[in-house]
């Protein structure tokens, strides 16, 4: 429970401490955000004319990646008391690419350009948020689910094949950027991933296996056989898969492992807390043991589908 709560407390932090735009130290513009999905909100730094930057013609806006296609502005709403503009566009913006914004005559300056994008602590941190929740692996994407009805009868079980999977999950992605990035994508070898993914994996529960093995025997002999069980689960080669096909990088794929890793234990606590009610449950014989587990996944499933949409930053 302490865990828990103080994960929460981390993430109100992050959440409260994070910036969604980018702020200058000089120039008509002191800071930027993207508002709605069509809209860009500026701040300026000094009080301007309301009526001229009022005017979209001063404004002109493009993804970074596409400077030629410039985004049609279909009004600017200007603060009274000329601090704040908000630019509305046509269509939904691509929150994902960096904007740039060139203003022309406001603030008693010719001509100044800014960027706009989205924190790059808070980008990572939706990528942990969407894998733990919004896109678990088991209750939205299916997978790994002979080992989660396998192993979640016992909330003892279920929290030491969680953690296990989670160390696991995350040392192997690890190992998996680093010969994606220096090793297969400069040799072409990107046909080999199936198989070099499941390698490494392999390689990976060998190594902790034998570690914990000598420095800690304790801590091995209560994960007993669940490392052997890591390697059959499916979501431990979709997640290295799914690394590469996104091309992250080592911070996003770290997060994206955690996340993994941490929405598998997070599924097996709740199965296990509902399988050790349902063991006192005046069951009907034809729907116990899979039959009612893959009823109550399935409830599980549809109450995970409330994440859907979710965006923090």
């Amino acid at each position: 429970m302490r865990v828990i709560q103080s994960f929460i407390l981390l993430i109100t932090a992050a959440c409260v401490l994070l910036s969604t735009g980018a702020a200058f130290g000089a120039g008509p513009v002191s800071s930027t955000a993207f508002g709605d999905e069509n809209e860009i909100i500026l701040k300026f730094s000094t009080p301007v004319d309301p009526q001229a930057a009022a005017a979209p013609e001063v404004y002109t806006v493009f993804e970074e990646a596409d400077p030629d296609i410039r985004l049609a502005i279909t009004g600017v709403e200007v603060a009274s008391d000329g601090t704040q503009a908000t630019l509305v566009f046509a269509d939904s913006l691509n929150t994902t690419q960096k904007h740039i914004v060139t203003t022309s005559g406001i603030g008693g300056v010719a001509s100044a350009s800014f960027s706009v994008a989205k924190s790059y602590l808070g980008y990572l941190i939706s990528i942990l948020i969407s894998a733990l929740l919004i896109n678990n692996f088991v209750f939205t994407k299916y997978l790994g689910l002979c080992v989660f009805f396998g192993t979640a009868k016992r909330k003892e079980t279920a929290k030491g094949m969680g953690v296990v999977f989670t160390i696991v999950i995350v040392v192997a992605c690890s190992m998996s950027w680093v010969l994606y990035q220096f090793v297969m994508k400069p040799f072409d070898l990107n046909y080999l991933q199936i198989v070099i993914f499941i390698g490494l994996t392999s390689l990976t529960v060998q190594a902790v296996d034998t570690i914990l093995r000598k420095v800690n025997p304790v801590l091995f002999k209560s994960f007993g056989v669940y490392l052997v069980l890591v390697i059959a689960n499916c979501i431990i080669i979709a997640v290295p898969l799914l690394m590469a096909s996104n091309e992250y990088n080592y911070f996003e794929t770290f997060m994206l492992s955690l996340g993994a890793g941490g929405g598998f234990l997070l599924a097996l606590y709740l199965m296990s807390s509902v399988s050790e009610r349902l063991e006192l449950a005046n069951i009907p014989p034809s729907f116990k043991g899979l039959p009612i587990a893959f009823i109550v996944a399935g409830q599980f499933a549809m109450a995970f589908l409330g994440f859907s949409g979710l965006q923090l930053f």
